[in-house]
């Protein structure tokens, strides 16, 4: 298996204000963007070849990445002029593949932080003869997920999308965003309309007799479509508890990047990046977040589990714990912001203006 397909064309609705400017697999993790770790991965497993199917922001794309040279990696890149869903976007760049009918093409999700066995996933689709084969991992709350049961060989049995009833989870088994689809199979999908491969392409195939193959692999698997996610993932990269070798330092409670200035007594733990240009003042205190380029944290302020924007500041003593902070926002001193709160791009919140308790 020599090239692949990355769907990175979502919006990232769920992430903003992250992706207000930022196309979500450009969104910085471990201080590089999230899509640098997916494609370090799938070369490190062999990959030459990679069709970028891209959509939301497109132009952001091939600027930062070029041809993939820096990488190892040829790369191209195909833009969705509509949205064209899973199975849309894999048939829309299928003229880009160099691969014969019968080889396979490795399929990931834009969205996805694994420690997939790309080479086992491979292994498995050959030597079971698969027309596809898919990453399954297991979750205790599989609600929110599409549920795959297989079979004691592992052969796909069903598709069962969102099950909400007690009844209908029949396996904790989930498709994991990863695939490998015979090339054939690819050209077979209807061209030039919005197709998804989980309610229409996999079930279509099960029902003509296809082969699908699932391969459960459960080490590290985490969705990055909410912010929470998102910073968590940002942490397990440099803590070191999700792999990739596009980490720029070594794995540790933190990761301060060239050009950052961090005060002597500032504390920075919990796998906290802290971006190029950024300033960190004295006595802050900083747990398992991301601060972006050229954002400050100023004296005293306390930030935990959050995510503060490119460019944006944090004001003397302030509080954040899991909250997003846009691009450019200032959260003025004594302020203090707590689980789930979003502040977009260019706010400004002025001093002691929002608390969740007592000022003194």
């Amino acid at each position: 298996m020599t090239e692949a397909i990355l769907l990175v064309g979502g919006r990232g609705t769920r992430l903003r204000p992250l992706t207000v400017r930022t196309p979500k697999p450009m969104v910085p993790a471990a201080g590089v963007p999230f899509l640098t770790h997916q494609l370090a991965r799938a070369r490190a497993a062999g990959v030459e070849h990679i069709v970028l199917a891209t959509s939301y922001l497109a132009e952001v794309f091939e600027p930062y990445f070029g041809d993939g040279s820096s990488l190892g990696l040829h790369i191209e890149y195909v833009t969705e002029e509509e949205p064209l869903g899973t199975g849309g976007a894999i048939r829309n760049v299928a003229s880009r593949l160099r691969s014969g009918p019968d080889d396979p093409v490795l399929i990931f999700n834009g969205d996805i932080l694994t420690g997939l066995d790309i080479p086992a996933l491979v292994t498995a689709h050959e030597t079971t003869g698969a027309d596809v084969s898919l990453h399954l991992t297991r979750v205790e709350d599989p609600r929110a997920f599409g549920l795959v049961p297989t079979d004691a060989t592992g052969r796909v049995t069903a598709f069962l999308e969102k099950p909400q009833s007690p009844e209908e989870i029949v396996t904790d088994q989930i498709n994991a965003g990863a695939y490998v689809f015979r090339r054939s199979v690819i050209d077979a999908i209807p061209a030039g309309r919005p197709v998804s491969v989980e309610r229409e392409t996999f079930p279509e195939l099960l029902a003509t007799g296809a082969h699908l193959q699932g391969m459960v692999d459960s080490t590290y698997w985490l969705d990055l479509g909410t912010p929470q996610a998102f910073v968590r993932g940002s942490a397990d990269l440099v803590l070191g508890r999700a792999p990739s070798p596009a980490v720029p330092g070594r794995c540790g409670d933190r990761l301060v990047l060239p050009t950052a200035t961090v005060a002597p007594d500032a504390k920075l733990t919990g796998g906290t990046v802290i971006g190029e240009g950024a300033r960190v003042g004295e006595g802050a205190r900083i747990t398992g977040s991301t601060i972006l380029a050229g954002a400050v944290v100023e004296p005293g302020a306390v930030v935990t589990d959050s995510f503060v924007g490119a460019g944006a500041r944090i004001g003397e003593r302030t509080v954040l714990t899991g909250t997003v902070i846009g691009d450019g926002a200032v959260v003025g001193p004594d302020n203090e912001l707590r689980e789930g709160v979003r502040v977009w791009c260019d706010a400004q919140i002025p001093a002691a203006t929002l608390r969740f308790s007592s000022d003194q």
